[in-house]
């Protein structure tokens, strides 16, 4: 049975230190869920596109491609393509970012995703406590009707603070919130390699 739930925030072990599970384990678990679908979303990066794709096709699941971003004004963003317009910038912006640092990191600011609009690509704003009204301004003017707050509850005695952050924020920035659950492993057995992570 199908839920209308689809993840919208999700990393693997694609991000270097974080991500608990591989990409497959991530899609056939969202799969035996129920869910619609689910994005990767990997830091910087599309390296578990691929075999995401294929596990994707064998379970009937949808999958969205994305990328995890922190620009340099510390916003940090998820960037979801829509199409395959969308996908090729996402795949020109994080080239950019790589060729801009040290290997193994990544260098983005504001005027890095210009390019990204009004073509396609949607982006979801994980908005903090420093999170300024001016951010979610100037994303809500770079990407009209394609913007929203992710709000994800953690369970650690943040998440009333987030939770009212995100209120403010949506309200003064007229910008929709949306449940992302920041996934890091697929399943609670792998929290002890998270948190060796």
């Amino acid at each position: 049975m199908t839920c209308q739930y689809a993840e919208l925030h999700t990393v693997s072990n694609f991000t270097f230190l974080r991500g608990a599970s591989h990409p497959e384990e991530l899609v056939a678990r969202a799969s035996a869920l129920g869910y619609r679908a689910i994005a990767l979303t990997d830091e910087c990066s599309l390296s578990g596109v691929v075999r995401a794709h294929v596990e994707a096709k064998q379970h009937d699941i949808k999958l969205i491609t994305g990328a995890e971003i922190t620009l340099r004004e510390g916003i940090h963003l998820v960037l979801l393509s829509t199409d395959r317009t969308s996908y090729g910038l996402l795949s020109h912006l994080i080239s950019h970012g790589r060729r801009n640092a040290p290997k193994g990191s990544y260098r983005l600011q504001r005027q890095d995703l210009e390019h990204l609009t009004p073509r396609g690509c949607e982006v979801i704003w994980k908005a903090h406590s420093e999170s300024t009204t001016e951010q979610g301004t100037w994303l809500a003017g770079l990407f009209p009707g394609s913007a929203w707050i992710g709000v994800t509850l953690q369970r650690d005695g943040g998440d009333a603070l987030r939770l009212a952050c995100s209120e403010r924020l949506a309200s003064q920035c007229r910008l929709p919130r949306v449940a992302c659950g920041n996934v890091h492993m697929h399943h609670p057995d792998r929290r002890s390699l998270r948190d060796i992570l």
